[in-house]
This record gives C-alpha cells, structure tokens and sequence, in this order.
C-alpha cells in the first residue's frame, strides 16, 4: 500500500480554513487527477473526483460518493490595536488551548503571509473576573514583532488567521498536526482511490472534498444537489480516548475505525459496512450518534428526495486543536474497507436497501 504519510504532512502544512479552501485544494486536485477519470470543481469550490464504474448499459450508471470535507477552523481579525491583532473564531476554536500557539496570519493588504504568535495580557490588565482559568478569545491578540504602523500597512479587518504547527510523527505510528480534522479523511479517501485503481467496481465513484463543513455545510449541501448520487458516505474524524475522554462517545486510537449509527445514518449501509469489515478483518466499532452526526452526513440525507447516507470515522485526539493526533493504521484501514465497499456493490444492490 502507497506511503499516504508524505502527502498527509503536506496538507497539513498549508491553510484552507472555511470559505477559504483553495491553497489546499490545489494540493489535493493535483493528488486526485491521475486516480479518477474526471475532475472538477463546483462553483463554491468544493472538489468533485469521478472514477466510472463498470456497469453497462443506458447511463447514468449508479453512483457512491464519498465526502471528506477539506476545510479547517481558524481566526478571522476584528480589530487592531497598537500593532496587536486581535480575532474571533472561524468554526469551533477552544480559546484554551491558544495562547502560546503559533500561527500565519494571512494579510491581503501585501499579500503575504505573516508569522505569529498568539499571546494574552497580563491577568491585571484583563477585565474584573477574568484574570482566572481560561482567557477568553476577545482578549487574546496576535504579536508579529511588527511595529504598529508595519502591522497597519499589511492587516485589515477580515484576513484570516491560522495554525500554523508542523506536522510531527508520533511514536507508536502516530502523526500530530493542526487541521487532521478533516485532511486525514482526505488521505484516507485518496488511499481509496489508489486501491480502486486495481479493483473492479461496478457502480461509478465520486470523490468529494467539501468546503465549509465546519460552519456551514455548503459544500455537502451543494454539490449533493449537483452530482446526485444514488448513495452517499461521510468519511470524517471522532473523539479517540484518552484523558477525559473515556466514554462510550471516545474510541481507542490505532484500534479501528468506526460505523455511525443513527436518525442520519441509513441502517442498511451500517450493515453493509460492517459485513465488508468482518470479511476483510478491518476491526470496526459501531458509533452511536442518536440526534445529529455533525459531519456531512447531516445535509447529504437530507438533499433532493433523501440519500442513504453513511458515516465512517476515524478516532482522533485532541479535536480542533493545534495538534490533533491521529493512527496513521487507521486511516489506511479507512481507506481500504471504503474500496472494499465499493468493490462490494451490486449493480442492483440499491434495489435491497430496505429501512429496517
């Protein structure tokens, strides 16, 4: 199986946060060219990857689409005070875990990205009340080292800030870095992608990185409503265990992946899914999610007249932080048993599902 570990670390390296996708998106279309057949973009941006199926016959062929959404949370500048900079978030950032945090703050003005650091005042200067536990995000600021007159001639309102840790490999086969929220399902839907390369497959495959999944899900919404597929899954990550985290809601990392069950979920495909992963010994947990999946699984079911749709996850720590951790073994086993179920599919295998 290709090493996915080298193009997982380089768009991890980049931005892409919400509305802002694009500096990744030309990393993963140059990825994703030579494995489909076809390959475009929507009108907001989101990636669609075509590979055909073999069924013959009057088109349209049926058709799976797997969605992993490419988009990151970051910060936005509000203001800017004696060179300081200060932000709000751009999806759900944990003003916790940023101070000390470094990060590139992207300036329109020149057109350059600036080096910086999120720092917090100190606690006598900070409002009555709130010089204990955690510093909220509106008194933050970002230091560039610039002098205030530098910071003004290159920021504005509006520019967009984000993380900008290096990607690490961790012991025990293990990869941290910013933004595995969703880019290890990018890599995951592109070892896919190479594994389907030598696999026959009946039903036509689209690959899709979503925009805006993380404030907005316009991308799932929109380009659902465009491509139409006959079924649908939502590759994206979960809370792995670890400190505080030990629930039903955690998974172990490094131990599988894992199967959504739930009102978003088509229970047919769970099956389906789980069938797949115990002939191909991939170990897999089933994943309650008794209200809403928050991944796109939420707007795909819902598009035109309904899709059965799927949720597979990866387990992951440290969720929207700089320095999520993810099981490279994981993601690999992610991406096998999605070509697996692929290879699996019928020509007539939408003709089962049945709601059960």
């Amino acid at each position: 199986m290709t090493d996915i570990l080298p193009f997982l670390k380089s768009i991890i390296s980049v931005s892409g946060l919400s509305g802002y996708e694009t500096p990744v998106a030309n990393l993963i279309e140059e990825k994703w060219t030579p494995l489909v057949d076809e390959i475009s973009r929507s009108r907001l941006g989101s990636i669609h990857g075509l590979k055909k199926g073999s069924v013959s016959g009057k088109a349209p062929r049926p058709s799976v689409l797997i969605a992993a959404h490419m988009d990151a949370i970051g910060l936005m500048v509000t203001r800017i005070v004696d060179g300081f900079i200060y932000v709000t978030n751009i999806g759900g950032v944990d003003s916790r875990v940023l101070p000390g945090t470094p990060v590139m703050v992207h300036a329109t003005k020149s057109g350059e990205s600036l080096y910086g650091v999120v720092a917090m005042p100190p606690a006598n200067l900070l409002p009555e009340g709130q010089s204990s536990g955690a510093v909220a995000l509106k008194y933050l600021m970002i230091d560039t080292g610039l002098t205030a007159s530098e910071v003004s001639k290159r920021v504005h309102n509006g520019d967009r800030v984000s993380f900008n840790t290096e990607p690490v490999e961790m012991s025990g086969g293990c990869v941290s870095g910013h933004t595995l929220d969703n880019r290890a399902s990018i890599a995951a839907l592109t070892i896919c992608l190479e594994e389907l390369k030598s696999k026959t497959h009946a039903w036509d495959v689209w690959a899709l990185a979503s925009i805006q999944e993380e404030v907005t899900f316009a991308g799932a919404y929109t380009s659902l409503n465009q491509l139409r597929p006959t079924i649908a899954v939502a590759l994206d990550v979960t809370f792995g265990k670890g400190t505080g985290a030990n629930d039903y809601q955690a998974f172990p990392i490094g131990k599988g992946v894992t199967l959504g069950i739930g009102p978003s979920i088509h229970p047919f495909l769970h099956k389906r899914f789980k069938e797949v992963a115990e002939k191909v010994e991939i170990p897999v947990k089933s994943e309650a999610m008794p209200e809403h999946s928050s991944t796109d699984a939420d707007a795909m079911q819902l598009t035109a007249e309904g899709i059965p749709t799927m949720v597979l996850s990866i387990p992951q720590r440290y969720m929207h932080t700089p320095v999520e951790l993810v099981a490279l073994k994981d993601i690999q086993r992610a991406g096998r048993l999605l070509a697996e179920f692929v290879a699996s599919l019928e020509a007539d295998f939408i003709n089962q599902i049945a709601w059960d």
